[in-house]
């Protein structure tokens, strides 16, 4: 059994879609509590410049930690549960599975990039005028298998 067989146990699915949920509503109580903005939605680099050199020094040090823990978790959460969803719903058609396990490593590359610029280490920001879009595509892509293959499922199990 492989690993992605494994990942889409019911049991697995049901966790992730779990750790994907909290994980999102966790974000705007994150803002919130630290009077943020994230700059994870925002491609323009000039404009993600403009929005850090905005920020308190505790608030980069505060997006800085939640960007290198909760939203690192994050693309785990929701491109497994991407990934493993195409496994168990598409199963004869395993390229499904490959934009919900590109955009953990896109949305991480976007986050070490966000990182170092919030601590000032090294101005990588222009990157993600092509991070931040390919993440978001990869992210709709992988919603998008993941919602037909949950809707065929409830469609097959109401309709039998």
């Amino acid at each position: 059994m492989s690993f992605l067989d494994k990942l889409a146990t019911t049991r697995n699915l049901w966790l992730l879609f779990a750790a994907t949920i909290v994980i999102t509503f966790s974000f705007p109580m994150l803002a919130q509590m630290f009077a943020l903005s994230f700059v994870d939605a925002v491609s323009d680099p000039a404009v993600t410049r403009q929005m850090i050199e905005g920020f308190s020094a505790e608030q980069r040090t505060a997006h800085a930690w939640i960007t290198a823990t909760v939203d690192v978790a994050y693309p785990l959460a929701y491109g497994g549960f991407f990934a493993a969803s195409a496994r168990c719903f598409f199963p004869n058609m395993s390229f499904l599975v490959w934009p919900g396990l590109i955009v953990i490593p896109v949305d991480c590359l976007e986050g070490l990039v966000q990182v170092l610029a919030l601590i000032d280490v090294v101005d990588w920001v222009d990157a993600k005028a092509l991070l931040t879009p390919l993440k978001f595509g990869l992210f709709y892509i992988s919603f998008g298998i993941t919602l037909v293959g949950w809707i065929t499922w409830v469609y097959r199990r109401v309709t039998s």
